[in-house]
């Protein structure tokens, strides 16, 4: 185990592996890393003053090469703390899943290309309780046969829930992947569809 999913090794497998900053890292410049506990698992999210950075499922598949790419990517180290962008991050979430709000209203600062910042874009659009295939998000983005390109761009979005990749599905219904597991995906559409139809 990684150790993120107890508080101590939280602490200890931050100052092992992410507490020192990159060669060339700005002076003091850091993102603050916090645990949050939901329903469905331990989450990690990551944020600093451009808002939040990462939210993932601690077992999510690629998660420490993740931390890397943003490590290296804003030149910063990555420390557990808090800040105002974290706690109102907590606040969402709980109020996601308790079902009193789907909608997240977050400060995001995502970090990939121009086409994967358009497809991430595209999936905020997705209404809770809603889903849609990876042709019609293809369509959408403007990317003719794009359901491959839709794919890895979902597959490296780093703000789980937020940027509800898990609201996209095969045309034929079947949930395909999702980092987080296809278990997660199924209860999260379950859950979305449940309180927007309460809503």
């Amino acid at each position: 185990a990684r150790g993120y999913e107890s508080t101590s090794g939280f602490r200890e497998a931050f100052a092992r592996v992410f507490g020192a900053p990159p060669r060339g890292a700005k002076t003091g410049a850091c993102l603050l890393a916090q645990r949050m506990e939901t329903p469905l698992g331990t989450m990690l999210a990551l944020a600093d003053d451009q808002g939040l950075r990462l939210l993932e499922f601690t077992d999510r598949r690629g998660l420490e090469r993740e931390l890397v790419v943003l490590r290296q990517r804003l030149k910063c180290a990555i420390l557990p703390g808090t800040n105002a962008v974290l706690t109102e991050t907590q606040r969402q979430l709980t109020r996601y899943f308790s079902g009193e709000s789907l909608e997240f209203d977050l400060p995001l600062a995502p970090v990939g290309s121009d086409f994967q910042r358009r497809v991430w874009a595209e999936l905020q659009r997705i209404p809770a309780g809603r889903t849609r295939s990876y042709t019609e998000m293809a369509t959408r983005v403007g990317v003719a046969n794009g359901r491959r390109a839709i794919a890895r761009a979902n597959g490296s979005n780093m703000l789980a829930l937020v940027i509800p990749c898990h609201r996209v599905i095969r045309a034929d219904g079947n949930l395909c992947g999702y980092a987080g597991g296809i278990w997660r995906k199924q209860r999260l559409i379950e859950h979305e569809r449940k309180y927007a139809k309460a809503g």
